[in-house]
């Protein structure tokens, strides 16, 4: 099974831009399609993009769409997702996910339960304040 390590992350001013990464540690991400999520505190867990297995289909929630990016790069096992135009709404844990179903290639809508996403990253902290 995958170990899915995230970095990046940080404190940014609205209108910045981070990038995350989601790095699978001991197996390929080639069998997996990666799911990212986020929660802020007193809200739930909110489904903010995907890429599927193949890497030929993504997915965002309304709120990060033109704004956010995500993007795999197979040599290195890892996922990324960019994230410009910053906003505090935007302020959460960030998580990536693994899914070997493939949600995110076959469900226009519902790529987003948690319950298709097996396996999962240690989250990082987004803030985006002045």
């Amino acid at each position: 099974q995958p170990q899915l390590v995230q970095s990046g992350g940080g404190l940014v001013q609205p209108g910045g831009s981070l990038r995350l990464s989601c790095t699978s540690v001991g197996r390929t991400l080639d069998r997996y399609a990666i799911g990212w999520f986020r929660q802020a505190p007193g809200n739930r867990h909110e489904g903010v993009s995907c890429i599927s297995m193949d890497g030929t289909r993504n997915r965002y929630a309304d709120s990060v769409k033109d704004r956010f990016t995500v993007s795999t790069d197979k040599t290195n096992n890892t996922v990324y997702l960019q994230m410009n135009n910053l906003e505090p709404a935007d302020t959460a844990v960030y998580y990536c996910a693994a899914d070997r179903g493939d949600a995110c290639a076959t469900k226009t809508t519902g790529w987003d339960i948690r319950q298709w996403y097996e396996y999962w990253g240690q989250g990082t902290q987004v803030t985006v304040s002045s």
